[in-house]
């Protein structure tokens, strides 16, 4: 078929403007503006906020933890796995359930998460730079009202602990 013969599509502006590609494509921003702050201790956002929950719930099995992050099984135990061959977390049969495992931050691992905390936190206020304060709580807001009014619609639930 040649290009004359071929169906017109909308212009690309309208789909540059849809929510699904501005909030990819900010999560690739997110990324990339926290592994460029975190680069030096090797940690991406899946990382941190798994070591991040570890920290508060020590002890706690993959389910939760993938429950408590929104991630999917597959996910869990990929990062649980780097983790774990990092040195910076611990697997241990669970005193509560025998068929599970438990989670535990090595003392490895709480220096890594202490040492990236000042960075997460310089990456956080870079994301969040082009906004002002009023901007930020009203685009967190929108956030939050989006993915509680979607939830049902996720492949992973999410459970906060």
């Amino acid at each position: 078929m040649q290009t004359s013969d071929r169906p017109l599509f909308e212009p690309l502006q309208p789909m540059y403007a849809r929510p699904g590609f501005l909030l990819r494509r900010a999560h690739q921003i997110s990324a990339a503006v926290f592994e460029s702050h975190c680069a030096a201790l090797g940690l991406t956002q899946a990382q941190y906020g798994t070591m991040t929950v570890l920290a508060n719930a020590p002890g706690l099995d993959q389910t939760r933890l993938a429950r408590a992050l929104a991630f999917d099984k597959v996910t869990v135990l990929r990062v649980i796995r780097g983790l774990c061959d990092r040195g910076l977390v611990h697997r241990a049969t669970s005193a509560e359930n025998k068929r599970q495992l438990a989670l535990e931050l090595t003392d490895q691992g709480w220096a890594v998460l202490q040492a990236a905390q000042p960075l997460a936190s310089a990456a956080h206020q870079q994301l969040i730079g082009p906004l002002n304060a009023k901007e930020t709580k009203e685009f967190v807001r929108l956030l939050q009202k989006l993915n509680s009014g979607l939830a049902d619609s996720a492949r992973a639930p999410f459970q906060p602990l």
